[in-house]
């Protein structure tokens, strides 16, 4: 049986959370040979390598098991203590993903329930949608929003809702680029083609949200100019400045749209990105009350799931 030294388990997690054994060896107060004397130590424990040497460093597959184990006993530690010692003891640290609209729109109002009960403090790593499970994989975090309806190995996955999104662009936008056309009574596949040659707005190169909308229904990506606006408050600011036309979720755009200050270009035509919420499979009373309040102001704010 394998006993790893939790001075060990919380070096590589000081590795892999500062990006180098430099960092590291400053956040621990020790010298890097400390740090590097530790990990290869835990490496010749295990007889795997855990960690990639690179800038930064990264876990390996085995690594990545070793470094889940690591944050687990941290949680496991820090709730032990803060029973035993209330208020005076250690306020856990919970690592999450999340994916930029939930962030900005509904997920904080989730963790401002929890913090309302409990002192807790969170680590946020904001991802799409698609691709927070990786970080779950890695034990980078301990729960995640996702896309991805299957569980990541040791983790419960149960879904969130439906993430609706509509796409629309600002009146000056409309008027300068749609002159002819009134989306509200021509047919979908008009303005579909005529968006296919007009600027719109993606929230980084990744982003294939707006791609996707036109290329189920014109067969191919959109080929008119891009933005890319890679935050999710000033992402919607630039469609409502008229830089150009994107897929808003309903919580950004419902008000704007009852005030006149967007258009809906295709109103028979939406987006649904169901939302799902994976954590591991671990006892933690505090990763439990998250979870609740996760499924509690998803519920409130998205559409019911499938």
């Amino acid at each position: 049986m394998i006993r790893l030294q939790r001075e060990h388990l919380e070096t590589l997690l000081a590795a892999v959370d500062h990006g180098t054994l430099d960092a590291a060896a400053r956040a621990l107060a020790v010298t890097p040979s400390a740090v590097s004397q530790r990990i290869k130590a835990m490496e010749q424990q295990v007889g795997r390598v855990l960690l990639r040497r690179t800038t930064p460093v990264t876990p390996t597959a085995a690594g990545e098991i070793v470094l889940r184990h690591a944050r687990q006993a941290r949680l496991l530690d820090d709730e032990t203590a803060r029973a035993l010692d209330g208020e005076t003891g250690t306020v856990p640290s919970i690592p999450l993903a999340v994916n930029a609209d939930s962030l900005g729109t509904w997920f904080l109002d989730a963790l401002a329930l929890v913090r309302a009960e409990t002192e807790v403090v969170f680590d946020l790593h904001r991802e799409d949608q698609d691709r927070t499970a990786e970080l779950l994989r890695a034990g980078t975090v301990m729960a995640a929003v996702t896309a991805e309806a299957d569980p990541v190995q040791g983790c419960s996955s149960v879904a969130l809702g439906v993430d609706r999104y509509r796409a629309v662009a600002a009146p000056s936008f409309v008027d300068r680029y749609l002159a002819d056309i009134d989306p509200t009574t021509a047919s979908e596949r008009r303005v579909l083609d005529r968006l296919d040659r007009v600027p719109l707005v993606d929230y980084d190169r990744a982003d294939d949200l707006q791609q996707g909308y036109l290329r189920r229904v014109l067969g191919h990506a959109p080929r008119g100019p891009r933005h890319f606006v890679p935050t999710s408050a000033d992402f919607a600011r630039a469609v409502g400045l008229g830089f150009g036309w994107g897929l808003l979720p309903e919580a950004q755009c419902t008000d704007p749209l009852d005030r006149g200050e967007l258009v809906e270009l295709v109103p028979g035509r939406r987006a649904d990105v169901a939302l799902w919420w994976q954590r591991w499979n671990l006892a933690s009373p505090m990763l439990e009350r998250v979870t609740e309040a996760v499924r509690a102001t998803a519920a409130e704010h998205l559409h019911p799931p499938r």
